[in-house]
């Protein structure tokens, strides 16, 4: 089968209306807002070299930060204000999905603005200016009546390359929680689904090359003072804006929110979930590919409903805990710590997800490794690569502490590409995860941890503050607990490994379901 007959070509076409029309609500407001701050600021620093060139400084140095970063870094801060905000005034606001987008975004079009502003005004001629005071003009009235309008032209450039960076670093606000044309990106490389990748992909770039084009439309149109041209692209935004925002706006919100972290494993089991709920009769719509610590604290906020986390997770990075515990002893403490949150944990799914030091398995036998001990002692001459977040967890720090790891190079790379590197010999080591089904794809090996360095990491479903009463949620959800074992989950993960459109997240779930509906 042709990448152009696959099927999941309609499948990723149905998610266009909503993630088109978020995609364009987020950018217009962050376009709407850099505009409302950057245009005064330009007008009021034109004639004064120290403020203009301080506030050329700070807009280009937003532009080194890269974009995720810039994104990630207004989620906490954001939540700090809400929390604030919350003890002083008793009023709170939502820190998650749009809001910091929005900001982020905002100050990402800050530097174009800024530039093509004051380079427009003060490229005016001083003839002009001079002559508007002669006929008795205010400074107030010359700006609006002679500057603005011939410096527009110039200024409008800057907005179209505005436009662009914000239509295009907008995809990369899916792990911060704010739907967008990303979704298709983060999905498609976690689930190795490239027909959602080049959707997503393809769809950016055409909304970025229209909006260019539109404005290029107005800015011609101001240059060679055609108001032909001028209302034509402003009917063509005005229309495109209206085209995206409305079949959006129109559908309900209504109903379970579920989220879903950013690898293969968590896309499935939201699936499964929210299969679970549409089948008890209560609505339900998916918030995938957010970061660690970002879900767990849209859960506390009530921006989610439901996830499944794993309790090794919990135990290091929200109650920062170091010591391990035997596996019941720790869900006995961790349910009690999440209780102050007002957090529910529902119950185990059945399976763990743990961290662990994977490599080819014949080349473990030809070195004699069977545990992490034995590695210990070839590894200063070998490389080890693990996810983006690995090496800055609790969890190396634990392994190399027990064990005196010490690697010849470390390597960060994208989760499935993990796999196919310590397979083909690019890296000897890899993170990976005990629940999937790559390490038996690839015939690799995961190594024992006699000493127990990683915590356990059952599969637990957790609800929000709000949902701790809803009998119909918790009703719906009962029959998934204790019924997913190991091995299910492993051909689960395997599955949703493929290329086709029986590896999606939700055919796998459905898969799924069939396997542990009858048990």
């Amino acid at each position: 089968m042709s990448l152009l007959s696959d099927p999941r070509w309609g499948e990723a076409l149905s998610h266009l209306p909503d993630y088109l029309g978020n995609h364009v609500r987020v950018s217009l407001a962050a376009l709407a807002l850099g505009l409302t701050v950057s245009l005064p600021l330009a007008i009021l620093t034109r004639n004064r070299p120290a403020p203009r060139s301080i506030l050329l400084a700070l807009a280009s140095i937003v532009q080194t930060v890269p974009g995720l970063a810039l994104l990630a870094l207004f989620y906490p801060l954001l939540l700090a204000a809400a929390s604030l905000t919350l003890a002083w005034f008793g009023v709170s606001f939502s820190a998650f999905g749009f809001l910091p987008a929005v900001l982020a975004l905002a100050l990402y079009s800050m530097l174009p603005v800024l530039r093509n502003g004051i380079t427009g005004l003060n490229g005016i001629d001083p003839a002009l200016i001079e002559a508007a005071e002669g006929v008795g003009m205010t400074a107030r009235q010359s700006l609006v009546m002679v500057e603005l309008p011939l410096a527009l032209p110039v200024m409008m450039a800057g907005i179209r390359t505005a436009a662009v960076w914000v239509i295009g670093t907008a995809t990369l606000s899916t792990p911060i929680g704010q739907t967008s044309l990303g979704n298709y990106i983060f999905a498609g490389l976690q689930t190795q689904n490239w027909v959602f990748v080049l959707f997503g992909c393809f769809a950016s770039a055409a909304l970025a090359l229209a909006v260019d084009q539109l404005l290029g439309l107005i800015e011609s149109g101001l240059r060679r003072r055609s108001r032909l041209r001028t209302g034509l692209g402003a009917a063509g935004i005005a229309t495109l804006v209206a085209v995206t925002l409305v079949p959006s706006m129109g559908r309900s919100s209504s109903g379970y929110v579920v989220g879903a972290k950013t690898f293969a494993e968590q896309y499935v089991l939201s699936a499964l979930l929210r299969d679970r709920l549409q089948a008890a009769g209560l609505p339900s719509t998916a918030r995938s590919g957010l970061g660690s610590s970002v879900i767990f604290e849209a859960l506390k906020a009530g921006d989610i409903d439901l996830y499944v986390d794993y309790s090794g997770t919990l135990w290091a990075n929200q109650l920062h805990r170091t010591d391990i515990k035997p596996r019941a002893e720790l869900l006995a403490e961790l349910k009690t710590a999440l209780a102050k949150d007002n957090v529910t944990l529902l119950g185990e799914l059945g399976f763990e997800n743990a961290y662990a030091l994977v490599m080819p398995k014949t080349r473990a036998e030809a070195l004699g490794i069977r545990t992490i001990a034995d590695l210990a002692a070839h590894a200063p001459k070998l490389s080890i690569a693990g996810d983006y977040e690995f090496f800055s967890r609790p969890e190396w720090a634990a392994l190399q502490k027990a064990y005196g790891l010490s690697f010849r190079a470390q390597r960060q790379m994208q989760p499935d590409f993990m796999y196919a590197a310590v397979a083909s010999g690019e890296v000897d080591v890899i993170a990976g995860y005990t629940s999937d089904g790559l390490i038996a794809k690839y015939d690799l090996t995961a190594l024992d941890d006699p000493r127990h360095a990683i915590p356990p990491y059952d599969a637990i479903l957790l609800l929000a503050p709000k949902r701790a009463g809803d009998e119909r949620l918790k009703t719906a959800l009962n029959p998934l607990l204790g019924k997913i074992d190991i091995a299910t989950m492993r051909e689960a993960n395997l599955r949703a490994a493929g290329n086709d459109a029986k590896s999606s997240p939700d055919a796998v779930a459905k898969w799924l379901w069939e396997k542990v509906g009858k048990r």
